[in-house]
């Protein structure tokens, strides 16, 4: 399915009045109205009686609203609904040019990973960044430069990296061939990106931003601007998170800076390679009507941030609990934080935040976005206004356990440091492995990426060495009540996959140069 748009820039321009629109949504409700005797895909054929058990699972509209792709008015055609829908998308966001994805931010990642090897044979990485991007480096075959990000120790977490951090980092691989960072992170912490930017086209490369926490920003006051306002050059964003659109649906955008003209036409192969050619209709017209709605409801994100603001005023007067992003002017590399982001210090409170997190649930009805073993992070969405004094009333109903023998005073588990790297992503993934005890596997290669989930952040990569340290932290997040290890072979942590040392090892394929493959024409 084509789910892009080469609209120029002056249509998108004059786009601007019809943001309340969602043209696409509106084609394929129009179309659904239609007697329609459906002897094609979906099984379903929206045949609510015979489907009776998904009716009743769904309602029977959305089996309505299923169509596959490639239909004539609605996608085909530089006109079409879609085409417009994705101008509109380019123009709120600020982009040359957007694509919808209906495979998440993961696959916004992995598209941008793959056009890294065109640029250069190093790719410059935040540490801390989605596994979706590593698994992206394990299917582009290219080498990795990790920028250290920020880490308070106090908390466990990692934040952003600063512009000189990454301008060492680039100074030290002339051969790079983007820089890829992350930002906000998962606790709201924004990154310098325009500084981000220029440091790295005064390198000589493309800026890509994970954005997928920051879909919102740019479109009320209150936010921050979002990393296309800042200069970045390609930006992942997870629309579905805070930005209101159907879980799975997401968008990738090009920004307009100097290397759109060599980015396009890659990112346009990418997204073919990896885009189902069954896309779901349902999501991309969600995203047609979130961009509508984020767009021009600013009152409604207006709302949103102060019942948000308002949480947090309450919790810092209770005393109980701490704000996390309070302290975030500690830390060098952040200059913003997303005002739709409430993370609590609940250890400060006498709980961890994995109990904290089952007890809502439990007990509550009360869901949180996730829980490390020192926060929890709440997320208010951009147009939402949550019961926000139902879930201060539980967070101050949580028990605090003796001192001595409960949560309260158990120590907090600190992000373990990584081992050093001795093969690429792809090359541990593909090299003959075997698995082996938990125990047995310190100082050992890995195979897999282990990431505790969320939020996701690697905790050990493909083709880097497993220490003690990594192991323990795994396994005690692996233990705690909600705790869960992407990649595990197991849900203990107890067996983990090695590259088998007795095999040998796969050379490493040669690259172009950057030099070479920026005169191949795409």
């Amino acid at each position: 399915m084509n789910s892009t748009t080469t609209a120029s820039t002056d249509a998108r321009r004059q786009t601007g009045s019809g943001q309340h629109r969602a043209p696409y949504a509106e084609a394929l409700r129009a179309h659904a109205r239609r007697s329609w005797v459906r002897l094609n895909v979906p099984g379903h054929a929206a045949d609510t009686l015979s489907f009776e058990p998904l009716t009743s699972l769904l309602g029977a509209e959305p089996l309505r609203l299923d169509f596959p792709p490639l239909l004539d008015g609605i996608d085909l055609g530089s006109t079409a609904p879609l085409q417009e829908a994705l101008a509109l998308a380019a123009d709120a966001w600020g982009a040359r040019r957007t694509w919808f994805l209906t495979n998440g931010a993961s696959q916004g990642n992995q598209i941008a990973s793959l056009v890294a090897p065109a640029l250069g044979r190093v790719l410059v990485v935040q540490r801390s960044v989605h596994s979706s991007v590593i698994d992206g480096l394990v299917l582009s075959g290219l080498d990795a430069a990790f920028v250290q990000p920020s880490v308070d120790t106090d908390q466990g977490i990692a934040h952003g990296v600063t512009a000189g951090d990454l301008a060492k980092a680039l100074a030290e691989h002339p051969d790079a061939a983007a820089a890829y960072v992350v930002t906000p992170s998962y606790f709201g912490a924004v990154a310098d990106v325009r500084a981000l930017a220029e440091t790295a086209h005064a390198a000589g490369v493309p800026l890509i931003v994970d954005e997928a926490w920051g879909s919102h920003f740019g479109f009320h006051p209150g936010l921050p601007g979002n990393a296309l306002s800042q200069g970045a050059d390609l930006v992942t964003s997870s629309t579905h998170k805070l930005a209101g659109s159907l879980t799975q649906s997401a968008m990738l955008h090009l920004g307009h800076g100097p290397f759109a003209d060599r980015l396009e036409p890659l990112v346009d192969r990418a997204f073919r390679m990896v885009q189902s050619t069954s896309a779901s209709a349902l999501l991309m017209a969600s995203l047609d009507v979130a961009r509508a709605s984020l767009a021009t409801n600013r009152e409604g994100v207006g709302a949103s941030l102060e019942v948000a603001e308002s949480a947090r005023r309450v919790i810092r007067r209770l005393g109980r609990y701490a704000i996390v992003s309070d302290t975030f002017e500690l830390f060098p590399d952040i200059v913003a934080a997303d005002p739709l982001r409430i993370a609590i210090d609940t250890r400060s409170g006498g709980i961890s935040g994995h109990e904290a997190r089952r007890l809502l649930s439990r007990d509550h009805q009360i869901m949180v976005e996730v829980a490390t073993d020192s926060a929890v992070v709440a997320v208010v969405g951009a147009g939402a206004v949550p019961d926000m004094d139902r879930f201060i009333e539980a967070l101050h109903c949580l028990p605090t356990p003796l001192v001595g023998i409960g949560e309260g005073d158990r120590p907090r588990l600190r992000l373990p440091s990584p081992g050093p790297a001795r093969l690429t992503a792809r090359e541990a993934f593909l090299s003959p492995s075997r698995s082996v005890p938990a125990s047995d596997a310190i100082g050992m290669i890995s195979a897999d990426t282990l990431a505790a989930y969320p939020p996701g952040i690697p905790n050990v990569l493909p083709g880097e060495v497993i220490t003690a340290e990594v192991i323990d932290f795994l396994q005690r997040t692996a233990a705690a009540p909600s705790g869960h290890v992407r990649g595990a072979l197991d849900p203990a942590v107890s067996r983990l996959r090695v590259v088998d040392p007795d095999a040998r090892l796969p050379h490493r394929a040669e690259l172009p140069s950057r030099s070479e493959s920026t005169e191949k024409t795409p």
